[in-house]
């Protein structure tokens, strides 16, 4: 069972719709006696770094986040909630986030008149490593949606990237820790296969 972690500030219809569709078991919740009881989590996000630590921060989320990624629980974080997952970011003024992964979140660069920040739109990824949250893939596009991208400091949990202007980290994960920069309830079979996928994680039916 995946606990969707509502703070107030997630895509949690799109989300939630995308589960429904592969009849994947789920509850949404902000409620940590609740949330204890899932199997693992999606961590969605939309907004400002800020924002969204300061209510992880308010709900008691920040600790019951890092105690159950501790104990081994599978976790994806999506869009910004998959940002959250590192140490800081200079979005409005420099925030801690949840330290799970090593790394900052910066803004994307502007140099190049061609390549508009915010990066709205389908980009195609390129696959670093094999892993099973790919298995099974027939596409390579994702629909991203964000200003700022991660700066991460071990290239171990580099996953997959996209390219816009710089190499944007595109899907993470070190251990039961994951994340995908792109939503990938909105990407097509390429994020529906990976949310697929983790629910397999999730039901302790993959070795990772």
């Amino acid at each position: 069972m995946i606990g969707i972690i509502d703070y107030g500030m997630g895509n949690l219809y799109s989300v939630s719709k995308a589960l429904e569709r592969l009849e994947i078991d789920y509850f949404l919740s902000g409620d940590v006696t609740l949330l204890e009881k899932a199997d693992g989590y999606i961590l969605p996000g939309v907004g400002s770094f800020k924002d969204a630590m300061n209510s992880l921060n308010e709900t008691n989320l920040t600790s019951f986040i890092k105690e159950q990624a501790a104990s081994g629980k599978p976790l994806l974080g999506i869009c910004l909630g998959m940002q959250l997952l590192y140490e800081e970011s200079e979005e409005n003024g420099l925030t801690k986030g949840l330290g799970l992964l090593k790394g900052k979140v910066t803004l994307l660069p502007r140099g190049d008149e061609s390549l508009k920040v915010p990066h709205m739109g389908w980009n195609s990824l390129n696959y670093n490593q094999q892993h099973f949250l790919f298995e099974g893939k027939t596409e390579d596009y994702a629909y991203f949606v964000h200003s700022y991208y991660v700066n991460g400091e071990d290239r171990s949990e580099l996953l997959a990237s996209s390219t816009y202007g710089v190499e944007v980290p595109a899907v993470v994960g070190r251990e039961n820790v994951f994340g995908t920069q792109f939503h990938p309830e909105k990407s097509s079979e390429t994020g529906i296969n990976i949310l697929r996928n983790f629910a397999a994680i999730v039901e302790g039916n993959v070795n990772r």
